[in-house]
């Protein structure tokens, strides 16, 4: 029977297999497009850190998104707007932002590779380590609470609107409500404390920043601060290059509403929304999961802001099963096994603490019942992405379904890859195994999505998730891209050369041998990692160091 930990509306699904994703963007609805004219802004997107470009803890390689990927095999890269996150001089002087914004996990490891000339981490070097590593965060907390990075982007005529309108960290909600005002008088309200805390020594209000930067230049031509959905609008009333008038945007591509789960496995705790869920933005935080009813809510809200964006085509991404996420390892003890056929462990923890260590009295975690019950609720999302996809379609709009929740399953290593038992009904019917580009396919090892290993040898597993166990990496950005167009391609979007007046022929392919070059996890991994979660590792098994680091109100 349902419980206080599972709502009424989640248990009757709890043991079900789960959704089958939609195999036909248009979901069968055939719909007439008027495409008079071309619109000034090709592709506009809105969404979380997945549409910011968020990797490895850190944004700073925005020009390498999904959108961006994108838009580059559009021929429209040079057109394309997005924010940079410029960080800290690094020891030569040169301004890169390769420290990225809050922290970026890969530089830092390769930092102390170079700086401090480390090959290894062990006992002997742990404080020289620990000292560099606090050094590399007061850099990046000076830079963004203290120097140029507090600055917020200049507004006029002149600097205009972003075509990427991702902000990491935002849910339905934000989307609908949040705007860089917004942001710019939370960060009044609660200045940087210069504290010098060893242990959080993290950049205070590093959300509003990024919003900020991303946000700051939407503004109507009163000059008021908009929020996403907003300057999608805003951007939409453009019109085409030939008159003016219709569409102002050809493709607008919405991925929202991970957030409204991921708090779960970020805090290894789960707290459904209650009825007030709706009310102040900073109350919901305590939340780590939207119950289905409230989350229908808030994306009919999203719905009626989206209808009124005059963009031609519209892409509607569904949302993935969190738990997938390798930062949520899926554990075995000796009391608790994995059945063969089931997609759940018994547990889930942080990747770094080992089967045999893990210890369920001691160490932040989700059973195997928590897990079912968010991605029960998940699956109730999507259906409901879904149906509104299915009624713009019916009331001729052409709308379409992006399944990001089925590719993330066909993909899902440890759930159902090399587990052929646990596979679903719909495996076969949805394609199996998601297959990767022959690039891909060629490397050894062979990318998966497994938490991130390396060594001196080289990566020893993952690959398409970086280092912070949740986002992509730049090869698993491509290919979300590749999927994203083969929909813009059935919606009857043209691609063209850099030049941006040669079209392209046929299927669109990503140019991964390019990607694999610009991904730096995997054409140049860290060698520190494997020593650096086994450090991390042991620090937990004796102080349950990461527990402390939770947020207080979990």
């Amino acid at each position: 029977m349902p419980t206080p930990e599972i709502p009424d509306e989640v248990f009757p699904f709890l043991y079900e297999q789960a959704r089958c994703p939609e195999v036909d963007p248009t979901l069968g609805i055939h719909v007439d497009v008027r495409r008079e004219g071309t619109p000034k802004h090709r592709l506009v997107t809105i969404g979380d850190s997945l549409t910011q470009g968020f990797q490895s803890g850190a944004i700073f390689n925005t020009r390498l998104s999904y959108p961006a990927i994108v838009a580059r095999k559009m021929g429209w890269e040079s057109n394309f707007r997005y924010t940079t996150y410029d960080g800290p001089s690094d020891a030569e002087g040169a301004k890169d932002g390769s420290y990225g914004f809050p922290l970026n996990l890969e530089q830092l490891a390769k930092r102390l590779e170079k700086e401090k000339g480390l090959n290894s981490i062990n006992f002997l070097n742990l404080i020289p380590a620990l000292l560099y590593t606090r050094k590399f965060l007061d850099t990046i907390e000076g830079y963004w609470e203290r120097g140029d990075g507090k600055y917020s982007p200049i507004i006029g005529k002149a600097i205009k609107i972003n075509h990427n309108l991702g902000v990491y960290g935002w849910d339905l909600r934000n989307t609908l409500s949040r705007n860089a005002k917004i942001c710019k008088d939370v960060i009044r309200k609660n200045p940087p404390q210069n504290d010098r805390n060893l242990i959080r020594l993290v950049v205070e209000n590093a959300n509003e920043l990024a919003a900020i930067r991303v946000l700051n230049t939407a503004r109507d031509a009163e000059y008021n601060s908009l929020t996403p959905l907003q300057a999608a609008a805003e951007l939409g009333t453009e019109g085409t290059q030939e008159t003016g008038e219709g569409d102002g945007i050809e493709t607008l591509i919405i991925i929202i509403g991970g957030n409204n789960a991921l708090g779960s496995i970020l805090t290894f705790n789960v707290v459904w929304t209650d009825d007030d869920y709706y009310g102040d933005m900073d109350a919901n935080d305590k939340y780590t999961v939207w119950q289905p009813r409230h989350f229908k809510a808030e994306l009919n809200k999203v719905v009626e802001e989206v209808k009124k964006i005059r963009a031609r085509h519209v892409i509607l991404g569904t949302v993935p099963h969190v738990t997938i996420s390798p930062l949520a390892r899926g554990v075995e003890t000796r009391d608790k096994q994995r059945a063969d056929n089931s997609p759940y462990f018994p547990y889930y923890t942080f990747p770094w603490i080992e089967d045999k260590y893990f210890d369920p009295k001691k160490h932040p975690h989700l059973t195997e019942e928590n897990a079912r019950a968010i991605d029960c609720a998940i699956d109730q999302y999507n259906t409901a992405i879904v149906e509104v996809v299915r009624t713009a379609r019916q009331e001729g709009r052409d709308w379409y379904v992006f399944e990001l929740a089925g590719l993330s399953e066909r993909l899902a290593h440890r759930r159902y890859i090399e587990r052929p038992a646990a596979r679903p009904f719909w495996w076969a019917k949805v394609g199996g195994e998601y297959k990767l580009p022959p690039e891909l396919d060629e490397l050894d090892p062979k990318p998966d999505t497994q938490f991130f290993r390396a060594d001196r040898t080289g990566r020893k597993q993952g690959g398409l998730v970086a280092l912070d166990g949740i986002h992509p990496t730049t090869i698993g950005y491509g290919i979300t891209a590749q999927e994203v167009i083969k929909v813009m391609q059935l919606a009857g979007v043209k691609f063209y050369e850099p030049d941006g007046v040669t079209e392209r022929i046929g299927d669109v392919k990503v140019n991964f041998k390019r990607l694999i070059s610009e991904d730096t996890l995997i054409s140049n991994p860290p060698i520190l990692v494997n020593d650096i979660l086994a450090m991390i590792g042991r620090f937990d098994r004796t102080l349950n160091f990461f527990r402390h680091l939770l947020p207080a109100n979990y």
